[in-house]
């Protein structure tokens, strides 16, 4: 594998800008083996649980992305504030920084990385670090370096510590010759982006580990996920976030997708839940180590008029922006959860008119709301 260089200042810029929590630095890293480290291949891992340890102690890398600071609360309510280390190579907001133990942490730092493990005693370990679809396409070596080479290191790691590992994976990890609608958990992937393809890599790097070493290695593909205390970051599905904060501010929203472009969707509560259900559930229960979830598939124009219900005056307009429209285009239209729901117990709370209404009520009142209602 060879050496990944420094990147320069442009894709420090772009990495600042695209909110996706990276826990990547520029600098020159060593070249990374094929084999993990100090690993015995006849090794037999297993992770801590709660019968050997009340609460796990847990790591979130990547964790001021969209997802990484509401986990940590959803995790520090379960198990304590002190069990749970938000991790990210960016500066917090004062909130974030009190609210419970941050630290840095470079996912392409190997030897940083480890200590962390070891000297916080680390059991459960999730890794949200990651370079969105549109942004991994506008830098794929960036996306390569953080994706790839950051989630070897996290797999050496877990197996070496005898982690359970969460990875998240996505409906970009699918292509335009797989089944899509619905796009069940296991067919014919074939993705046409970095993002996509380091996605599939991902999950099956993590079940290898999980058969050739014993990995506790547990995956869900999320949907399109939607929140309020989150600012769009580049990906495909982030139409869906916008049109709340342009309904707000302005009353008017341009769309970059077609209005029929049909994708899964989910509410970030549903999301995280969802993350905490298949890290806590018996190994016996699990049939496979990656599954599909799901809670709800709409289009932009069906979206846009459930937010007119509350804004009766936006005004959509639509500006296909190819590059996005061909990988959503590409993507599942709709999620076949059903393993997930019979295996663990999964069950989602949010469909579209909740969502929606949920949006509003977190993104404040406006004078527009106010007498829509």
């Amino acid at each position: 594998m060879p050496v990944i260089r420094s990147l320069g200042r442009a894709a420090s810029q772009l990495l600042q800008s695209s909110g996706c929590g990276c826990g990547v630095s520029l600098v020159p890293v060593r070249a990374i083996g094929v084999s993990p480290r100090q690993v015995a291949s006849d090794a037999s891992f297993h992770s801590v649980t709660f019968s050997e340890s009340d609460h796990p102690r847990v790591l979130i890398t990547g964790g001021l992305g969209q997802l990484g600071v509401g986990l940590a609360k959803l995790l520090r309510k379960r198990f304590g504030k002190n069990n749970v280390i938000l991790s990210d190579i960016r500066k917090p907001a004062d909130n974030v920084f009190y609210s419970g133990p941050f630290i840095f942490a470079d996912i392409l730092d190997y030897k940083n990385l480890r200590e962390i493990v070891v000297n916080n005693r680390i059991t459960w370990l999730f890794h949200y670090s990651a370079l969105l679809s549109a942004v991994g396409e506008a830098n794929v070596p960036l996306a390569r370096a953080v994706n790839i080479t950051g989630l070897h290191n996290v797999l050496d790691i877990a197996a070496e510590h005898n982690l359970r590992l969460f990875v998240p994976s996505t409906i970009g990890a699918f292509g335009p010759t797989s089944p899509r609608d619905p796009t069940p958990d296991l067919c014919i992937q074939r993705p046409r982006t970095i993002y996509g393809v380091s996605k599939v890599h991902a999950e099956l790097m993590g079940e290898y580990y999980h058969y050739r070493y014993g990995l506790d290695f547990r995956c869900l593909r999320y949907p399109g996920i939607i929140s309020a205390d989150s600012q769009p970051g580049g990906g495909t599905t982030d139409y869906a976030v916008q049109i709340f904060h342009d309904a707000i501010k302005t009353g008017k929203f341009k769309c970059y997708l077609r209005p029929d472009t049909r994708l899964p969707m989910m509410y970030i509560d549903d999301c995280l839940k969802a993350t905490l259900e298949i890290m806590e559930a018996p190994a016996e229960a699990l049939t496979m180590r990656t599954y599909n979830i799901n809670a709800m598939s709409f289009n932009p124009e069906e979206l846009a008029q459930e937010v007119q219900k509350y804004v009766p005056e936006l005004q959509v307009t639509y500006n296909v922006d190819q590059v996005k429209q061909a990988i959503a285009d590409s993507w599942p239209m709709n999620f076949d959860d059903s393993n997930a729901r019979r295996d663990w117990g999964w069950k989602h709370d949010y469909d579209l008119p909740e969502l929606v209404t949920t949006m509003f009520s977190y993104l404040g009142s406006d004078s527009r709301i106010a007498q829509a209602n």
